[in-house]
């Protein structure tokens, strides 16, 4: 018989440092001597309302946030960038290709019912259907897996993923080539697994709290629209005797200043995050309680590239060219964030990217350069730009876009009329293309320049920019295909070198990530693509 040889943890063991299974996991852990309150109940504002619970059908920290409390995957990445076991306990892989995941036995969904390798397979067809229509419809073609990307653009039915269950606990996955972030990007969370029965059943209506099954340490118990989303610990868990918190609610609050105010009145544990004018003020009355972080995610303004005058490079990169960026992050601002001139990071997974030439010339040289590319593009004092800059309802992006639109006006007499939006409705527009430059962000999804520079390829179903440039998307192919750090850098820093003269998008600036945390709130260690869990932590008694 046919003899297959795999490596137990090949990649992992080599590069993502996994240790036994025992040692490795996250948890909350209680240091000796913490005395406990009695009531474990933790509340965190949320930010916004979600889109959505369903996991194929969101796309940012808004939903996710919640959605890493509610749904375990196969894996997930530890702080210090380590993969642990959740819902496989292991796994290995043969020539980096053909990758075998096991599951714990007797893993089930918080209604009882037994968690099988169908189960992904089912979840994945769904997330790369068109008919689904997800944001992340593109992310396993990123992945390599088979047939991933050919689905995601109709040219093939979901039944040919490279997917298949072997048996109720076994899951094989094929890629079509050796992808060096494979297993970061395996813990993100559209890849957890739905249960296809109930979403049969109850169709959009499956993420009703009186319906939704799930898989991870809360199960949504009451959703008030506006107001709050319940989650209640979940029994049934695999790890549950790990988990502390019994309750945790998420407030839509979008009003930053509301925030606080809610936060100093004692209603809210843990801020989404702190407004900008007051900060200084924050960090001198409530000192330890203000919390900065690093974060993978950048700031940008994103064209509508295909809507003129922006399918026109020049008038992109003039935009770009007339931004003091030092200005906004550093009196905008003034928390922490770093000037962008990179869609990604200057450092990430391991490789440094350097920014657009242009990017170290004085301002004065770059605004003379920026009226020139008007100029050329039939822009001028009797022919001035003037277009619509969307941004989703919040006190900071009113305040970037005031500032940023002051810039243009004075330094190109250039007017961007400020409109705002709710974020869902935002959103909307995005992808369907209702605008003609809206601020957005991305937090990366995985510790890889390629989180960022995916969503600019031609077809990535989170490319609502609809920005395309073939030499970019081999560039992408190339790095994808890198069996080293060095070669990888120099794809990535190809396409950066490409971005930086099309400009689909203006980065602004590199985030950090603030919060206000109560004293006796315990665990609070978010990693560095911003998440942090209920599950990792606890209640002091106060």
């Amino acid at each position: 018989m046919k003899s297959r040889h795999f490596t137990r943890f090949t990649l992992s063991a080599l590069t993502l440092g996994i240790m036994s299974v025992s040692a490795s996991l996250n948890a909350a852990t209680v240091p000796a001597g913490t005395e406990l309150a009695a009531q474990q109940e933790l509340v965190r504002n949320n930010g916004s309302e979600p889109a959505s619970l369903d996991p194929h059908k969101v796309e940012s920290d808004v939903e996710f946030g919640i959605i890493r409390d509610l749904f375990d995957g196969l894996v997930a990445i530890k702080k210090d960038g380590s993969v642990e076991p959740r819902l496989a306990q292991s796994w290995e892989n043969k020539d980096n290709t053909v990758w075998i995941f096991h599951l714990r036995p007797n893993v089930t969904w918080s209604d009882g019912t037994a968690i099988t390798a169908k189960d992904f397979v089912w979840s994945w067809q769904r997330l790369v259907d068109p008919k689904t229509a997800s944001p992340y419809a593109s992310y396993p073609g990123n992945m390599h897996i088979e047939n991933a990307a050919d689905i995601a653009l109709g040219k093939k039915t979901p039944d040919t993923l490279g997917v298949k269950a072997l048996d109720d606990n076994t899951l094989e996955i094929r890629l079509t080539q050796p992808t060096s972030a494979f297993l970061a990007m395996l813990g993100h969370p559209s890849l957890v697994p739905l249960d296809k029965i109930l979403i049969s059943r109850f169709g959009d209506k499956w993420t009703k709290p009186e319906h939704i099954v799930t898989s991870g340490a809360y199960k949504l118990s009451d959703w008030v629209v506006n107001e709050r989303i319940v989650a209640v610990r979940n029994p049934r868990y695999w790890d549950n005797g790990a988990t502390v918190i019994n309750k945790v609610t998420y407030l839509p609050v979008s009003s930053e200043t509301a925030d606080v105010n809610r936060y100093k009145a004692g209603e809210i544990d843990i801020t989404y995050t702190l407004p900008v004018n007051q900060f200084a003020q924050l960090k001198k009355t409530l000192g330890d309680q203000v919390k900065v972080s690093p974060l993978l995610a950048t700031y940008y303004y994103e064209f509508n590239t295909t809507k003129a005058p922006f399918n026109d490079p020049r008038v992109r990169r003039a935009l770009n060219m007339a931004l003091d960026k030092d200005i906004i992050a550093d009196k905008v601002m003034g928390q922490g964030q770093r000037p962008a001139w990179l869609i990604s990071q200057p450092e990430i997974g391991g490789v440094t990217l350097s920014a657009t030439d242009y990017a170290t010339w004085p301002q004065e040289k770059r605004i003379a350069e920026a009226k020139r590319l008007l100029k050329e593009a039939g822009f001028n004092e009797a022919h001035p730009l003037s277009f619509n800059l969307l941004y989703n309802t919040m006190e900071t992006h009113q305040r970037i876009a005031i500032a940023v639109s002051s810039m243009w006006k004075k330094n190109l007499g250039v007017e961007a009329k400020l409109q705002n939006q709710e974020w869902k409705t935002m959103l909307d527009a995005m992808h369907t293309g209702h605008f003609d430059l809206v601020r957005y962000a991305w937090n990366a999804d995985y510790d890889d320049a390629a989180t960022f520079l995916n969503t600019f390829r031609t077809g990535d179903s989170e490319n609502t920019s609809q920005y395309s440039n073939p030499a970019y998307d081999d560039a992408l192919r190339n790095a994808a295909r890198a069996s080293d750090l060095a070669q990888r850098s120099k794809y990535y820093q190809q396409a950066e070198d490409i971005l930086g003269q099309d400009v689909p998008a203006i980065p602004v600036y590199h985030y950090v990530r603030t919060h206000l945390v109560k004293p006796w709130v315990g665990g609070f260690d978010p990693d560095k693509l911003g998440y942090y869990l209920t599950k990792d932590m606890y209640i002091k008694k106060h």
